[in-house]
């Protein structure tokens, strides 16, 4: 792949992203959809798609993944549908991407890895961004839809931790969909009641799932064999900041001080972590 097409495709992939949380949001806030037919028809859109990508790719679908990272989708899936019930596009996509990169790197740390004095100074500021964005104060996020995105974030970096070394990654993620759709109907059926689904919020779903999910997995795991560990993880600090653009342009969703400061020293942070790493790998 030319250096162009691998820069385009990076690019995309984090367009692609980023619009999972601009979907999300535009659908519970514009429409009717409830976030667990949301959650369901986003998992049955992606699962369709990938599978169709990778039967045009082998000939044949076979099945990858596993239940176990399946279930850690679903958990990513579900608690980011509920959490932007009441959570900005930007705020959410800084505590889903903050959560991944704690998870992350606490696994590494709790392996045997041992941060340097940069390192733990990346570490440190990141602490104090998420500590400023849940001061008391009228701008704090909600408790509840925080959490639950946290939540999200924690099950994505797991889902990240378990797929590390698969050789297909394409085909795991289209088996790892395919199993959580019926874990996600047992959701729907557990919230008949206060289900309901309308065409725009299908629609906003539908895309969520095939393209910003499928499509964007898909270019993502294309690229990422070409990409060095740590210029994978740097690109991605760009999603949160896509995400909020987005919420400004086409929700009209204010950034405040506080999460700008958040935003800053949180992904400040985890960028100088990354980079420390490198260098002391480097010199290792």
């Amino acid at each position: 792949m030319s250096p162009a097409r691998l820069v385009l495709f990076t690019a995309l992939a984090m367009i692609a992203f980023a619009a999972n949380s601009l979907l999300c949001r535009l659908a519970l806030t514009a429409t009717d959809i409830d976030p667990a037919s949301f959650t369901t028809i986003r998992l049955i859109s992606g699962a369709v798609v990938l599978a169709v990508l990778v039967s045009l790719r082998n000939r044949k679908f076979v099945m990858g993944g596993n239940w176990l990272s399946a279930a850690s989708l679903l958990v990513y899936a579900a608690g980011f549908s509920f959490a932007y019930v009441s959570l900005s596009t930007a705020t959410g996509a800084l505590l889903l991407f903050g959560a991944v990169q704690a998870t992350m790197i606490g696994y590494g740390l709790a392996s045997g890895e041992r941060p340097n004095n940069r390192q733990l100074f990346g570490i440190g500021v990141a602490l104090v961004g998420l500590l400023v964005l849940f001061l008391p104060g009228l701008e704090a996020p909600p408790l509840v839809g925080a959490l639950l995105m946290i939540g999200s974030g924690i099950a994505w970096g797991v889902y990240s931790l378990r797929g590390r070394g698969v050789g297909d990654a394409t085909q795991a993620t289209a088996g790892n969909f395919l199993r959580a759709v019926p874990l996600a109907l047992v959701i729907s059926v557990v919230m008949w009641s206060s289900l309901n689904v309308d065409a725009a919020g299908a629609l906003y779903a539908v895309l969520s799932g095939a393209l910003a999910s499928g499509v964007g997995y898909a270019v993502w795991y294309t690229v990422l064999p070409l990409l060095r560990a740590t210029t994978a993880a740097t690109v991605q600090l760009s999603v949160p900041a896509l995400a909020a653009f987005a919420g400004v342009i086409f929700l009209a969703e204010p950034i405040s001080l506080r999460l700008a400061l958040a935003a800053f020293a949180t992904l400040g942070g985890v960028a100088v972590y990354i980079l420390s790493q490198e260098k002391s790998m480097a010199v290792g």
